[in-house]
């Protein structure tokens, strides 16, 4: 009897270990450094799994509409969604989807592939874990994606801030 109770015990406890998280919410902010305009995205969804015992096993995958690009400026985000710009009509979604994630310290180091206007670049973003929340943080330059806000590469610098609520 106390052997069956212990196996009972064991592969329920191996069980609950073994499951994955995933993204429950998101928010996501932006600044565009040179001009000091802040902004949010949204229209979130995830196909992501986390695994925090066996990050190699970890996915993180989502996108997010361009349709809700929003930097409290109508006529700004109007154009920014144009042709010109985010082209939204043509691409409708940011997408991420991470190819390595490396655990450094207090970090996660999560290595992917931002596809942005049709254009496919790496990106690395910086994660903190803060109870059931993870903060990340990355930098981007848009006139690599064929968004060329001001002529100089340097000035199309974009911080961007993850927030995702873990299930």
């Amino acid at each position: 009897m106390k052997n069956a109770l212990l196996i009972i015990w064991l592969s329920t406890t191996l069980t609950l270990t073994a499951q994955n998280t995933t993204i429950k919410s998101a928010e996501i902010t932006f600044e565009f450094v040179s001009k000091g305009v802040d902004g949010t995205i949204a229209g979130f969804t995830s196909a992501s799994t986390i695994d925090f015992d066996n990050l190699e096993n970890t996915v993180l995958k989502g996108s997010v509409a361009v349709e809700t690009l929003d930097t409290n400026n109508g006529l700004r985000y109007w154009s920014l969604k144009g042709r010109k710009y985010f082209n939204e009509d043509s691409y409708p979604k940011i997408y991420f989807e991470s190819t390595a994630i490396i655990q450094e310290a207090e970090t996660y180091k999560v290595k992917g592939t931002l596809t942005l206007k049709g254009t496919k670049k790496p990106l690395t973003i910086t994660f903190t874990k803060n109870g059931n929340t993870l903060i990340g943080k990355a930098s981007l330059y848009t006139s690599d994606f064929g968004i060329n806000i001001k002529k100089k590469r340097e000035d199309n610098l974009v911080k961007v801030t993850f927030r995702f609520v873990l299930t």
